[in-house]
């Protein structure tokens, strides 16, 4: 998988456009409009790097800022519509490693995204990975996963589901995590709709689904298999 973009911004169709680039360029998308949502992601260290609108409705875009920059030193692009000289100055000081002012070319945002991974030591991962001594092998650029060899029939969902487990062996992703990954939904009434999925998947995974894709009570789902090295 590539690595992981928080993207915070409360205009859906922006959001959603910048969605559609970043995962062209190969990035696992998590959005949300909220600035409380994405202090709470940002706390389960869910992103490599957060594309930030500093203009949220909730909470000043310069405290999740203050946030990622704190929690893990998590590298930052701010997004926004403030133009004025103290509003940039005021985000680089904050830890802000690039500003792009509305309106934007998303294809160039694309670009200083990757440049700032490049500049902090962001690599993207190997395209083809295997987990479990080989028995799942994921192809990224493919968009395959093979089980025991054989090729998996799955839907796109069933795939985004299995690619974003992967992407941490181990790590539990909440329900709202998934559908977020998977459709770019952000409302609670499709969180539950990811069961179903996941159902699916174990079953085409046979006997082993329940040990490969794992129930954590409460919480989500983690995928149940160590990265081969």
């Amino acid at each position: 998988m590539g690595h992981s973009v928080l993207v915070v911004e409360d205009d859906t169709e922006i959001r959603e456009l910048l969605r559609r680039y970043l995962e062209r360029a190969g990035f696992a998308v998590v959005s949300t409009a909220s600035g409380a949502q994405a202090l709470d992601l940002l706390g389960r260290h869910v992103a490599a790097l957060v594309v930030l609108d500093l203009g949220l409705p909730d909470v000043d875009g310069l405290e999740v800022l203050r946030a990622a920059r704190s929690d893990g030193q998590v590298p930052v692009v701010v997004l926004t519509a403030r133009g004025a000289v103290e509003d940039r100055i005021r985000g680089l000081e904050l830890g802000a490693d690039d500003y792009v002012t509305k309106p934007f070319s998303p294809t160039e945002l694309v670009l200083r995204v990757q440049a700032v991974l490049q500049r902090t030591g962001g690599r993207a991962e190997p395209a083809d990975l295997s987990y479990g001594d080989g028995r799942l092998r994921i192809d990224e650029a493919r968009h395959e996963a093979r089980w025991d060899g054989a090729l998996l029939d799955l839907t796109p969902t069933e795939w985004g589901v299995l690619a974003a487990l992967a992407a941490v062996p181990g790590r539990v992703y909440s329900r709202y995590e998934l559908i977020n990954r998977v459709r770019g939904y952000e409302f609670a009434g499709y969180e539950r709709t990811i069961d179903s999925h996941v159902k699916n998947l174990r079953h085409k995974l046979g006997a082993d689904g329940p040990r490969v894709v794992r129930t954590v009570q409460g919480v989500g789902y983690r995928l149940g298999l160590s990265r081969d090295r």
